[in-house]
């Protein structure tokens, strides 16, 4: 049976285990992903090498705006080195930084928002939804529509990406961590801008 490329990566997302290695054992299986995995374990390869590991590697990516007047330091963080010099991994953290620039997030994910910000746009909505004669528990679901939007705005996991509005960046954060079979994370990032505070 002819093994083909789609299989050994994902042989490789699954165990972590080198392309080269992955082909001998999916070869040997003849194209059978759980033999193959088997046979990983008997020749005493490391399955999973990198799963537990914590997120030591990456990059941290610098991007000024033609302009000079928006800046935009942004760390990414991965199991491997492998990963970290990757042709994706380079595109990945740079893009992200352009959105940055232009999506303007104040936050990493909405656990970060702190609790009175939070508090403050809730009783923005109520104010705003009782005035409409509602029910309390469709003033409470509208609230949560809200709550949802506003974190689209604010929060950098959420925010649709400039490049594609179709996708979150979480989504392409989610879809790197596939390709790559690595534990992926965006630590934080910072944005510049001439004449506004950090």
């Amino acid at each position: 049976m002819m093994v083909t490329n789609e299989d050994v990566k994902k042989l490789r997302a699954e165990t972590g285990v080198g392309i080269m290695d992955c082909k001998a054992a999916l070869t040997k299986a003849e194209g059978d992903m759980e033999r193959a995995k088997q046979i990983l374990r008997e020749e005493g390869k490391e399955l999973l090498a990198h799963k537990g590991r914590e997120a030591i590697e990456g990059r941290i990516e610098a991007y000024v705006h033609h302009s000079g007047k928006v800046g935009v330091l942004v760390e990414v963080a991965c199991n491997t080195d492998f990963a970290a010099n990757s042709d994706d991994f380079r595109q990945f953290t740079h893009e992200l930084a352009m959105h940055i620039a232009a999506a303007r997030p104040r936050y990493l994910m909405p656990e970060n928002v702190p609790e009175d910000e939070l508090e403050e746009e809730k009783a923005i909505y109520r104010k705003q939804v009782e005035k409409e004669d509602k029910l309390p528990q469709i003033i409470e679901k509208i609230i949560e529509g809200r709550l949802k939007k506003f974190y689209t705005e604010v929060c950098l996991l959420k925010q649709p990406f400039v490049r594609d509005p179709s996708r979150t960046v979480e989504d392409l954060l989610a879809e790197l961590c596939a390709k790559t079979g690595e534990t992926i994370l965006i630590k934080r990032f910072a944005r510049y801008e001439v004449g506004k505070g950090a």
